[in-house]
């Protein structure tokens, strides 16, 4: 635990002070809840390695007269111990650097001797001796908050050298560095002292510690509680260690904590807890203050000239990113050891495989990343531990399908039709063919269409309902653990381009007071609409591939029945839908990058006000293309497949040369489970492959290239020589897009798991194997192959919460329909109770029930009525039709009708009921947990009467300090 001096009991020992809480402050404590990441930052349970690389080393030098320079140091600070000597000195000499950058002409730029092998070995050597972690300034003092990255080579120095002497205008420390792998590399390392550091900290309402926080207890733990925990205590000792839970041994930079924060204030410094202003600000917060500074200064004159984005753009700069703390890799075991900085200990402890078993350690990952990465992290936890229930009925369900095969009545009959003659399937080279040769496509079908389905489809959606309602509990506790109750979309800054584009037009902003850049609202429906154009015209691209690919079908079936070879003659539905499926993922993965490109283009084209405005954006028209694009296919099958094709002697025919497919006599069931089957199955191990091989492969391939110094630098043998730096240079940027590809990924997987999980029951087991995978890889990913990404904070996960409640709702309606109408357990239902022989008898077995079922599902058609027949004998097709003898031939029976108006209202029923169930579930669990809420409310109180005591003393002491008499009241 952390306990800062000046905590609130010591309040009531001050004379003259009110006491308007010692009541409270009498109650016994709660558990405290970790709330701060400043808090964090302050700890002094670090391990021993790790205080290396988080604390400031003193300098034993003595201290030189600096009266000069002391005169020009911002006194905002002037409570907090003065800087040293040394600190002076070095801020001095970056700006006579500053000065000089202006005086050198562009050719002196372009013009550098190249750097001798020997001098090479002399800076990695004083690197090392100096600042062994890569991680400081040259005096080993300065951390590097931000690495700027540019080519000597790149004719942009006037806007690089305009923008350097303006970010030393604002406070910011330079120091360049070349590269010792590449000789046209420059770096650029970028330091915030203290006073930036607080100026832009209270411009950007950066909640810090202030005060040690005070719990309370009702009546009910008094008396009854104490007991109570003492026997779950007791009960909890018998029982096993959870082997999931993370070890608190290895994670000591986890202990809680119990701080209260609030907006950083220079005015009101004195109420803050600054017991070493190094560590106060975190490495996070400190990257995040730089980023804002780079964002808003400007490289030219006018307002559209300004932010790293834009000098990343016209290759002013090639990179630009806060630093790793280090390598993730040590030569001595961490048990033993200790972690040597937080990326050790997140790949200790969170990037190996070896602990795939293991929870994630939340709050180091959103200390190091960022809540929003963090945010990412914890929903993929929540969302792959949510599914373990439902992979576990999904496999009941497909194990109850398996055991239950052999003894379906539908299947022994199909298996068991020797004699029942099924027509051609095609008019010129196809012949009839038995029944009973489809036996084994008639087992698998009953693997997912079998009496479990139904359960299974409404235990979906209800699942879906309670994975969405209890994340909202989930988030409502990380903001609160993570503080970010009361950071709000308004403290967002405008992006850049936003600013440059509109800064001509402005109006008052209704909440700040102040003017801002303003769209007018003809401006923004123009670009919306040109934006949804675009979409619809995407959107037509998908269509006509699916157009296609059911062309390929239609053809490559006529071929695949009439094929010369037995085998596949005999499994021809297996061969057109097989070919069919990946000739679709081909055309699926293929379009997909045409999507993202056009996405970027429209978005930009709308001109966002914020980030999160342009991510919302973004993440709508991708999910959009690719949602469209990954199951327009599945949605012909599903509702499309069969459902036209007509008759015998009265086929409907695509372009009158294609005769359109037919269900199979068992249904259409196994051909929407083999399209989401392979789909998803080597979906998952595409992304994956992207997602991990794909940096691997350039990380190795960079490593090669120093290795034989072929991007123009020395031959560097060992890779530890190279500073922390140029290690994350050769690092994969994360990708341009932030975590929208790794949500849109998880989101479509949410999709397959829940739209049409009523044809797939294993779809949740394999999205819970791929999850399990996945966390780690991204883990490994985020720790190991990419750079250190901004940190950024966000309070949910966007945009993306609404469109898993919009599946939700698609959920019930698509597996309504497929049960409906894709599957055959309607036409079984109205078979077994008003044509079956179970009829007028009461209750019998289901299979006795079904006895004669596929007979009556097929209708007799007379072979002699086509063209090219002159035999005179009966064939066999999937339909409820009349014989021809009969006075009304081919024409619909009164089964027919019965079917269908039982299936119009299966429809109608399980969409009210399963409707009924989801709000009924939403309404019972409330979204933020009670005990929090009375905890937030308690907090606010006791932050309110902090503020006011904290003033009160410091007045006192103001006055006490001049000689003034003071009062107990406010002065």
């Amino acid at each position: 635990m952390v306990h800062h001096s000046g905590s609130i009991q010591s309040f009531k020992q001050q004379k003259g002070m009110h006491t308007s809480i010692s009541e409270i402050l009498k109650e016994k404590s709660l558990k405290p809840s970790r709330r701060s990441l400043p808090c964090l930052a302050q700890s002094q349970t670090h391990p021993i390695n790790l205080n290396h690389f988080l604390s400031v080393p003193l300098s034993p030098e003595p201290k030189p007269d600096i009266e000069g320079l002391s005169q020009s140091i911002s006194t905002s600070c002037s409570l907090l111990p003065p800087q040293t000597a040394e600190d002076g000195k070095d801020h001095y000499t970056e700006e006579s650097e500053a000065t000089t950058c202006e005086s050198r002409a562009d050719e002196s730029f372009l013009l550098q001797k190249p750097v001798t092998r020997a001098k090479l070995e002399a800076r990695t050597d004083s690197l090392q001796g100096k600042n062994p972690s890569g991680l400081f300034f040259r005096d080993g003092k300065k951390r590097i908050d931000y690495i700027l990255v540019y080519k000597k080579s790149s004719p942009q120095v006037e806007k690089r050298c305009t923008f350097e002497k303006n970010l030393r205008a604002e406070g910011l420390m330079l120091e360049k560095e070349p590269s010792l792998t590449n000789n046209d590399i420059m770096f650029v390392k970028v330091h915030a002292p203290w006073d930036t550091l607080c100026k832009y900290a209270e411009q950007m309402n950066i909640r810090m510690p202030f005060r040690k926080k005070c719990y309370f207890t009702d009546w009910k733990s008094k008396t009854l509680g104490s007991r109570f925990h003492l026997r779950c205590r007791q009960i909890k000792s018998w029982l096993p260690r959870n082997p999931m839970k993370l070890d608190k041994e290895a994670l000591p930079d986890l202990e809680e904590t119990d701080c209260y924060t609030a907006p950083f204030s220079r005015a009101r410094m004195h109420h803050f807890t600054i017991n070493n202003r190094e560590t106060f600000f975190s490495n996070s917060t400190r990257s995040r203050i730089v980023h804002h500074v780079l964002q808003r200064t400007k490289y030219e004159d006018g307002k559209s000239k300004m932010g790293i984005n834009r000098l990343l753009g016209n290759n002013t700069y090639e990179a630009a990113f806060p630093p790793h703390e280090g390598g993730y890799k040590s030569r001595h075991p961490i048990k033993t050891h200790g972690a040597q900085n937080h990326r050790h200990l997140l790949y200790e402890r969170w990037a190996r495989w070896g602990i795939w078993y293991k929870y994630q350690p939340l709050d180091l990952i959103r200390r190091y990343f960022g809540e929003k990465i963090g945010l990412y992290f914890a929903w993929l936890g929540w969302y792959t531990g949510m599914l373990i229930p439902a992979a576990l009925v999904g496999v009941f369900v497909f194990l109850y399908g398996l055991f239950t095969m052999d003894s379906s009545q539908v299947s022994k009959e199909i298996c068991e039709a020797n004699t029942t003659i099924m027509c051609p399937m095609c008019e010129e080279t196809c012949e009839p063919w038995t029944l009973s040769d489809s036996c084994v496509y008639a087992k698998v079908t009953h693997l997912f269409d079998n009496g479990g389905t139904v359960f299974f489809a409404i235990f979906m959606a209800i699942w879906a309902t309670v994975f969405l309602e209890f994340w909202k509990r989930r988030r409502a506790e990380l903001t609160y653990d993570w503080d970010l109750i009361d950071w709000e979309e308004e403290e967002e800054e405008l992006r850049p381009q936003f600013e440059a584009k509109y800064s001509r037009m402005e109006r008052v902003n209704p909440i700040s007071g102040k003017p801002e850049p303003f769209q007018p609202f003809s401006d923004k429906l123009s670009r919306l609409m040109v934006s949804v154009s675009g979409i619809f015209f995407m959107i037509s691209l998908v269509l006509t591939a699916v157009f296609a690919v059911v062309v390929f079908r239609l053809i490559a079936m006529e071929k695949f029945a009439s094929f010369n070879w037995h085998f596949v003659k005999k499994n021809w539905q297996f061969a057109t839908s097989g070919t069919g499926v990946c000739i679709n993922f081909m055309i699926i993965m293929s379009l997909n990058v045409v999507y993202e490109k056009v996405a970027y283009l429209l978005t930009n084209l709308e001109h966002p006000r914020t980030e999160s405005e342009w991510e919302n954006s973004f993440a709508l028209k991708m999910f959009l293309f690719q949602f469209v694009n990954l199951n327009s296919s599945t949605f012909y099958i599903a509702f499309f497949l069969g459902r036209f094709a007509g008759r015998p002697g009265k086929y409907n025919k695509l372009f009158n040369r294609w005769r359109l497919e037919e269900c199979h006599p068992s249904g259409c069931l196994i051909d929407l489970c083999l399209q989401m089957g392979v789909i998803m199955f080597f979906k998952q191990i595409w992304n994956n492959f992207m997602e991990l091989g794909y940096p691997l492969l350039q990380n190795w391939w960079s490593r090669r290239k120093i290795k034989k110094g072929g991007g123009g630098g020395q031959n560097v043998e060992n890779k530890t020589q190279l500073p922390q730096w140029d290690k994350d240079w050769n690092l994969q940027p994360m990708n341009a897009h932030g975590l929208v590809d790794e949500y849109l990924e998880m989101v479509l997987q949410f999709g397959f798991t829940t739209i049409f999980v009523a044809a797939f029951p294993l779809a949740p087991l394999l999205a819970l194997l791929n999850n399990i995978i996945e966390i780690r890889l991204d883990a490994y990913k985020f720790v190991t192959q990419w750079r250190r990404p901004m940190p950024a904070r966000a309070t949910d996960i966007g945009i993306w919460h609404g469109i898993l409640e919009g599946i939700g709702v698609l959920a019930v309606i698509t597996n309504a329909f497929v049960i409906a109408i894709t599957s055959d357990y309607i036409p079984r239902f109205v078979y077994a109770f008003k044509y079956g022989p179970c009829v007028d008898k009461g209750h019998h077995h289901e299979d006795e029930c079904l006895r004669g079922y596929m007979n009556s599902s097929l209708s007799v058609f007379d072979m002699s009525e086509l063209k090219n027949s002159s035999e005179s004998r009966y064939c066999r097709y999937r339909d409820y039709r009349a014989p021809p003898w009969s006075s009304v031939p081919y024409e619909f029976t009164l089964q027919f009708w019965h079917v269908l108006a039982a299936r119009l209202a299966f429809i109608i029923v399980f969409e009210h009921l399963v409707f009924g169930i989801k709000s009924f579930i939403a309404y019972l669990i409330p979204d933020m947990p009670k005990d929090l809420c009375d905890r937030m409310r308690r907090e606010k109180y006791l932050m309110q009467e902090m503020m006011y005591e904290a003033e009160l003393e410091h007045l006192q002491k103001e006055r006490k300090k001049n000689g003034r008499r003071y009062h107990h009241e406010w002065p």
